[in-house]
This record gives C-alpha cells, sequence and structure tokens, in this order.
C-alpha cells in the first residue's frame, strides 16, 4: 500500500495517515520533532513541516530482526524518555536488535541499519566464531565476558545476534575417519574437548573416529593418514623431543627409529614425531651380497665406521644411519678365461685360498675362475680380467706397473696379471692415419692433399675407433717397402712386401714426404710405404737455347728401385730410405741435366732432334757405342731412370711461337696437296668399279620386283575375303563400345553435376554464415560503442556538477540556502522583538493556535505568504 500524499484543505495541508503508518513532524516555533501515528488525519499548520512520512511502521517477522541505531530511551514500564523541550532522548552511536514484534515506528533521530534480516540459522557439525566487542554479562552461561575474548555458537541452531557479539566467522566441523587423526594446537590456555587443560601453544593429536568440532582457542595444524605397515615397508621416524610412544618405548629428543608391522598394523606420527621416510625391504637373492655400513648392534646404536657383510638369501629393512655400499651386489661369477683382482683393505686370514694366507693392507692378488667369490669387508675388487684372445697376426701392449716394463703379447689367449695393464702406445695422428687399412694406398696416389669434409669425417671417426693398446700392424702392399726405427736399440730394419707389420713398444714408422704437381712442390704427399716401381714421375721445366728460345717441356720419367742386393743386405735395404723425397729429387737432376745440355744448341737444332739431345743429357753417351746409355741410376738410394717421354715442347716466347706455326702450317699444306692428287685418282677407279654393281643390282632388282608382284596379288584375294566377314564384327563391336562409353559419359556427367550442387550450396551456406558473423560484430561493436558513449557522457555531467559544487564550496552553498531566513532573524533581534506577523493585509491569518505559542514563551517567525 503506497502512503497518501497531502491534500491541500482551508486550513493547510491535510495528510491521511493509514494504520501502521507515522508521520515525522517538526514544529518550527519550537524547534522540536516529534511522532504523528496512524490512523490519523493530519493538518499541518503553518509553523509546522512533514520531515518524514507518511512512511510504513518496520514489521519484523518471525526468524528475523533489525539493528536500530541512536535507539529511543525508554524507563521500566517501557515509556519513551523526553527532555525537557519535549524532544525524544536518544541512546546516541548505541545499537539496539530488536526481534519479532509487532509493527513499530522509527522515532526521529533512530536509524534503521540493513533492514530486516532472517536470522542466522546454524547447522549441525556448524559453529559461529563470535568476538566480544565490548564487555557483559553473558546470562546463559552466567559468565562475564571480556572484549576480545571470542566463543562458538554451536549448531543445530538458530543465532540471536547481541550488540556486544561480532560474527567473525563459521567454522565447520571435521570428520576424522579411521585410520587418520588431527593435530591441534591451542592459541589460549583452554580445555579441549575431552576436558583436559591446555596450555598456549600445547600440541595434541586427536584420533577417534568422528565429526570433531575445534574449540575457539583450538587450530588445525595438520591432518595425518595413516600408514598402513606390511612385511615389506616401514616407516623411518624421528623424536623431536623426549617421550612415551605408542608402544610405551622411552624416546630421546632427536632419536631416529624404525617402525614395522610387528610394532603396530597402521602408522600415525605422534606429536612429537616426524616422519622421514618410508623404508622399503631389501632384499638379497641367493645370487646377490651387500656390505652394510654404520651397521646397528644389539644396544639398538649405530656401529660408526664398521661395516658387515650380507649374503642371500634375506630380507631386512635397513635400520636409521644404515646405509648399503655400492647397493645390491650380483656374486662374482667367473668362467675358465676370468678372473679378478682384488685388494686387501685391512690385514686379514684370507680362507677363500688353500691353505689360508694372510694378507696384508694393500696386497693385491688376482682368482682366476672357474669360480664363484663373495669379497668380504676387508677386500676391494679392484678390476675384473678377461682373458683377451689374439690371433697370430693380433697383439697388445702390457706393462707391468711395478717394473715399468712394457711388452708386446701375440699370437695367443693372454690374461692380464694382478700387477699388469693395457698399455696405449702413442702414435702422430698422421701415422694413424696412413695406417689404416684404406688409407695406405691413397697415401701413395697422392689423395691424402686436402681432403674433403666427408674424409676428415671419416677420419676423425677412424681415430676414435683406434685401440692404442692393441699391437699396431700394417699390411705393407706388394712391391712396396717400409722402414722401421727402434729408438730404444738405435736400430732400423726395412720390410719388404707383401707383408705384415707388427710394431713393438718401442718402434715407430719411418714416414715419406713426397713432391707432387706438376711443377713438383714438397711436402704434397704423405706416406710410410715406399713404392719399389716401376712407376713414372711427370714434371714442367723451362729451358732456354744457345739463341734465347725459351721452350716448355713436359716430360715423363720411367723410374724403379734397385733391390736386387737389398733383399739379403740391410745396409742396401736401408739405402733405399736416405732420400725421403726421391720424386723432387729425381725432377731436380733430371731438370738440371736438360737445361745443360739444351743451353749449347740452337732452337732448329733442338726443335729437329729433341729427343736425342734430351736422351744423351739425362743418361749420357756410351763412349763405344756413341749412343745414348739405357738407364742412369742413382747410387744414394739405388733408383733407377729407365727411359723418358717427351710430352709437349711448347715455345714460352710469342715470336719463337709464331715462326714454328709458320714452318708447321707449309709443312700441312703441301701434305695436303700431296693427298688432294692421291685422292682424286682412287676416287675414279671407286666410280668404275661402282657403275658395274650397279648395273648387276638393276638386273637382280628387277626379277625380284616381278616376284614380288605375283604374291600381293595372291595377298590382295586373300584380303578381300577377310574384309567382307570383318567389317559385321567391327561394325558390332564399335556399337557397344559407343554404348557403353555413352553410359559412362551419362553417370561421370551425374556425379559431376552432384559435386557442383554440393560446392555451390556449401559455398552458400559460408556466404551466408560469414554473413552472420558480420551482422553480429557490427552489431557487438554498435552496442559497445554506444555503451562507451553513455558512459563516457555520465562522467562528464558527474565531473562537471563536481566541479560546479568544488567552485562553489559548501561553505557558500550553506550560506545561499540559510541567507533570507538568517537576515529576518538578526533584523528582529535587533529591533528587540519577541514574536512579530506581517502580512500584506489581503491575506486571511490564522490566529486559532497563536496563544498557545505565545504562552509557552517560544519565539516564532512567521515569513510572509
Amino acid at each position: 500500500m503506497a502512503p497518501p500524499k497531502a491534500q491541500m484543505g482551508g486550513e493547510g495541508p491535510v495528510y491521511r495517515v493509514p494504520p501502521y503508518y507515522y508521520l515525522h513532524v517538526l514544529d518550527q516555533t519550537s524547534n522540536v520533532t516529534r511522532l504523528e501515528i496512524g490512523p490519523i488525519t493530519f493538518v499541518r499548520k503553518d509553523n509546522e513541516q512533514v520531515l518524514l512520512g507518511p512512511e510504513k511502521m518496520v514489521t519484523i517477522p518471525p526468524r528475523f530482526y533489525c539493528i536500530v541505531r541512536n535507539p529511543v530511551l525508554r524507563d521500566a514500564e517501557g515509556q519513551v524518555l523526553l527532555d525537557q523541550m519535549g524532544q525524544v532522548r536518544l541512546d546516541h552511536a548505541e545499537e539496539e536488535i530488536r526481534l519479532q514484534q509487532d509493527p513499530f515506528p522509527l522515532y526521529p533521530g533512530e536509524e534503521l541499519q540493513l533492514g530486516v534480516t532472517l536470522l542466522k540459522v546454524v547447522p549441525a557439525l556448524t559453529a559461529l566464531r563470535l568476538r566480544v566487542t565490548r564487555d557483559f554479562h553473558d546470562t546463559e552461561s552466567k559468565q562475564q565476558k571480556h572484549a576480545g575474548d571470542e566463543l562458538l555458537f554451536e549448531g543445530p541452531g538458530t543465532f540471536v545476534p547481541r550488540k556486544e557479539l561480532e560474527v567473525v566467522g563459521e567454522v565447520k566441523a571435521i570428520v576424522v575417519k579411521p585410520n587418520t587423526a588431527l593435530k591441534l594446537r591451542a592459541t589460549r590456555p583452554t580445555a579441549c574437548r575431552n576436558g583436559t587443560m591446555r596450555v598456549a601453544g600445547e600440541e595434541w593429536m586427536e584420533r577417534k573416529p568422528g565429526a570433531y568440532l575445534p574449540g575457539v582457542y583450538e587450530e588445525i595444524v595438520a591432518t595425518f593418514a595413516a600408514s598402513f605397515l606390511t612385511d615389506k615397508k616401514a616407516v623411518h621416524v624421528c623424536a623431536t623431543q623426549s617421550f612415551k610412544d605408542r608402544t610405551g618405548k622411552k624416546r630421546s629428543a632427536g632419536e631416529e627409529y624404525l617402525v614395522t608391522s610387528k610394532d603396530m598394523e597402521s602408522f600415525i606420527p605422534d606429536v612429537f614425531e616426524t616422519v622421514l621416510k618410508n623404508v622399503d625391504i631389501t632384499t638379497l637373492s641367493n645370487r646377490q651380497y651387500a656390505i652394510l655400513l654404520n651397521p646397528v648392534g644389539a644396544d639398538g646404536k649405530p656401529q660408526l665406521g664398521a661395516k658387515k657383510l650380507i649374503k642371500g638369501e634375506v630380507s631386512f629393512f635397513l635400520q636409521p644411519g644404515e646405509s648399503l655400499e655400492g647397493g645390491i651386489k650380483d656374486v662374482h661369477v667367473m668362467g675358465d678365461q676370468e678372473g679378478i683382482v682384488l685388494r686387501a683393505l685391512e690385514a686379514f686370514s684370507d680362507t677363500s685360498v688353500v691353505p689360508t694366507v694372510e694378507r696384508q693392507p694393500g696386497d693385491q692378488w688376482m682368482l682366476k675362475g672357474p669360480m664363484e667369490y663373495i669379497p668380504s669387508v676387508q677386500v676391494e675388487v679392484v678390476a675384473r680380467r678377461r682373458a683377451i684372445p689374439l690371433h697370430e697376426n693380433e697383439g697388445i701392449y702390457v706393462r707391468n706397473r711395478k717394473t715399468g716394463e712394457v711388452r708386446a703379447v701375440t699370437g695367443q689367449t693372454y690374461m692380464l696379471g694382478e700387477d699388469e695393464e693395457l698399455w696405449e702406445k702413442q702414435l702422430p695422428a698422421i701415422v694413424r692415419t696412413l695406417i689404416s687399412a684404406d688409407r695406405d694406398t691413397a697415401a701413395d696416389r697422392g689423395d691424402y692433399v686436402n681432403p674433403n669434409k666427408e674424409k676428415k669425417k671419416k677420419l676423425e671417426k677412424d681415430d676414435e675407433d683406434f685401440d692404442a693398446s692393441r699391437v699396431i700392424t700394417f699390411q705393407v702392399p706388394h712391391n712396396a717397402a717400409v722402414q722401421i726405427y727402434d729408438y730404444r736399440s738405435k736400430k732400423t730394419r726395412v720390410i719388404f712386401g707383401p707383408d705384415l707389420v707388427m710394431l713393438g713398444p718401442d718402434e715407430l714408422f719411418t714416414q715419406l714426404s713426397i713432391s707432387g704437381g706438376k711443377p713438383k712442390k714438397g711436402n704434397m704427399i704423405r706416406a710410410i710405404a715406399l713404392l719399389l716401381g716401376p712407376d713414372f714421375a711427370s714434371d714442367l721445366i723451362v729451358v732456354e737455347t744457345s739463341d734465347h728460345a725459351r721452350l716448355q717441356l713436359e716430360l715423363s720419367y720411367n723410374w724403379h728401385f734397385d733391390v736386387s742386393k737389398a733383399m739379403d743386405n740391410p745396409a742396401e735395404a736401408s739405402k733405399l730410405f736416405c732420400v725421403a723425397d726421391f720424386v723432387g729429387d729425381l725432377c731436380k737432376a733430371m731438370a738440371s741435366r736438360i737445361r745443360g745440355a739444351v743451353s749449347s744448341v740452337t732452337f732448329d737444332d733442338f726443335h729437329r732432334n729433341s729427343a736425342g739431345i734430351i736422351q744423351a743429357a739425362i743418361f749420357g753417351v756410351d763412349p763405344e757405342k756413341g749412343q745414348a746409355k739405357s738407364k742412369l741410376t742413382f747410387s744414394a738410394n739405388n733408383l733407377v731412370v729407365t727411359s723418358v717421354d717427351i710430352r709437349a715442347v711448347e715455345p714460352v716466347d710469342q715470336r719463337t711461337r709464331d715462326s714454328l706455326q709458320k714452318s708447321v702450317t707449309q709443312a700441312i699444306e703441301i701434305t695436303t696437296q700431296s693427298q688432294e692428287a692421291a685422292a682424286r685418282r682412287e676416287a675414279e677407279r671407286v666410280e668404275q668399279e661402282a657403275k658395274g654393281r650397279l648395273e648387276r643390282q638393276r638386273i637382280v632388282d628387277e626379277a625380284e620386283a616381278e616376284k614380288a608382284r605375283s604374291d600381293l596379288l595372291t595377298l590382295q584375294a586373300e584380303s578381300s575375303a577377310i574384309e567382307s566377314t570383318g567389317q559385321a564384327k567391327a561394325e558390332a563391336v564399335a556399337r557397344a563400345e559407343s554404348a557403353k562409353i555413352e553410359a559412362e559419359a551419362a553417370v561421370q556427367a551425374a556425379r559431376l553435376k552432384a559435386e557442383a550442387l554440393k560446392i555451390e550450396t556449401e559455398s552458400e551456406l559460408e556466404r551466408m554464415q560469414s554473413a552472420r558473423e558480420a551482422e553480429i560484430r557490427f552489431t557487438l561493436e554498435s552496442n559497445k560503442l554506444e555503451v562507451d558513449k553513455a558512459e563516457k557522457m555520465a562522467k562528464i555531467e558527474t565531473d562537471k556538477f563536481n566541479q560546479m559544487v568544488t567552485a562553489l564550496g559548501t561553505e557558500t552553498i550553506r550560506a545561499m540556502a540559510a541567507g533570507p531566513q538568517d537576515q529576518q532573524i538578526k533584523m528582529l533581534q535587533s529591533l528587540g522583538l519577541k514574536s512579530t506577523l506581517i502580512t500584506d493585509g489581503r491575506t486571511p491569518i490564522n490566529l486559532l493556535n497563536t496563544a498557545n505559542g505565545l504562552l509557552g514563551g517560544m519565539s516564532e517567525v512567521q515569513s510572509p505568504e
């Protein structure tokens, strides 16, 4: 029901106040605000002002409440107290909580906070945490509560608020399931649920299954779930302070112990216990063993520094402080060709051998199979040895650690002793490359010069796979030789191929650095095998004749090494390697002899007799025969040059080249003319012979043509017969093929039409979907712009009003509102008037209640209407 509005009457505005409505009326003469309660018809006087109403009374239904701020004061009978001016007295800054009652009005000054609110229903297993904001006496518990105290309102129930209490939060009970527990801590001295007094900071465990609601001064530290202990699982626990555990044993602070299934089935740590880790059982099979470090003795304490050997088959838990040295180990099983090297860590009697041997610290020995061995705690396993099978062409380098002697063992199966180890022979990288199986011949050909990336990668891989402890072997190619130097005996030996070279520990290969290219350049080819030939070496040299004609000669020398005496004579064999770069030395010597010989002849003589001049210069002239010798031998290394080939002779000077070209051209013309005359005579002879053969062939062809004509007539007759019978068959086959092609074309056309219709439909669907999405995006953007515009306009209006109020100031606005009335009051006070009435003579004046104001001694100022 909406409150009625004021109606204008003959005396003033009339307010019809229905039941359960009220008005706040200000008497401007006495400046007292009073309460008018309906049902009434209220006629406002000229000196009265309705401040509030008609307003509906506050109705509090059952199970609701409200908070009234600045409530009125009442006497013992419940009557409202008034002051000497007739104004109701208020309990300022106080609050009053009112529950279900008849509708009531709010007296002037009273304020309703938060409206009518439903009472809080606290369900079971829940409580409200309350804090006392001021001292009061609790009539239910008959205790005095002090500000700062906290208490719980436990459900089920309905909480009725009090002005002295503040709701801090809600506390829910925690269900303690079987095999779980709660760890609680007291924040203040309090009594727990079991009635035990707890001091601040004390912790305890709650293991009883069911719902547990923490007290007001209790906090839950943690929730623990029980660890189920089995034969294969235990718990490692540490005590934080001295106490008695659940089994009745006294535990000291810092003590670590193990809880197994023998102690209890499930374990929940106590307040003074900390679970460090779960420990699984350690199981050893009959083929395993372990060495236990710091074993726990009979007194339950670990024996620090001690060791204990445990052999399988056994299962056990590692006690706190215990550990396994190297984990679980397998029993050493050794075959016929296997052994194990052992070292004594301390003095003991070794009973593993017969007879018993007294071992001293540092002693080292080896046991050979077949056998099984489990080392004791006084023994350290140094290495496990296996016999190395070696072919007659294989070997290993073995070094004795005591004497330092290094020897090569070849052609037998060998097992290293306890004082022996494999020794790696150090070789230069270039030698490791040259002795590889696929590098020896390549190096002799000169392919080792600037290898590409693929070759470099392969060389790197070969270096990684190279085992330096194996005896270095090299297959000497056929018709080649290798020199080996023993730097201990200071001697050399030469091996001729084909043969297999096996290097001793103190031996190295002699490397060769050979010239290559044209003209020859040094250090182009690296090799360790010297090819004995026969072979050839090519070179480019520049010579100058006596008439200063410079020529470039390309020569090739055939050479070989004379090894007839070197096979049985080591001194002669060593001469092969006296010249490291025999190719370069050969080419230099040949070039020197040729330059000397050519410098003494003219260009024409050399051009006509170049072969003879060069042969005589290189091999020399036999004085008896007057001819060039057949070979040239270098005594330093027994290198023999057997022949020389002049591949090309080119002038270096341009004028010489032009003269030579002119003479060559004339010789070619003469030769060409003689060849043309001979060819002409031969052509005439061939022409006559061809005419005779042609006539004979024509006669033979005519006979063959007549025979072919008769065969043609026969074939035409047969073809006409076949044509008459095959035409019908061909037409039938053609009609069938035509019908088949038409049917396939129809099927293909229908399929293409269906695919075209599908594409058109999908395209139209995508177009419509894109259009809808574009329309939706457009609508969203438009709405967003409208909202942004409205927000910005509202903000502009708000900022405008705030800036206007800020510019005027609160004091200015207050002065503008109260200016006319204050001016009138000050004017009357200056005239000494207690009351006055000013009228224009035309407006009627109601003087019915004027006397009441005069008798009360209250001054009233009526402003002209």
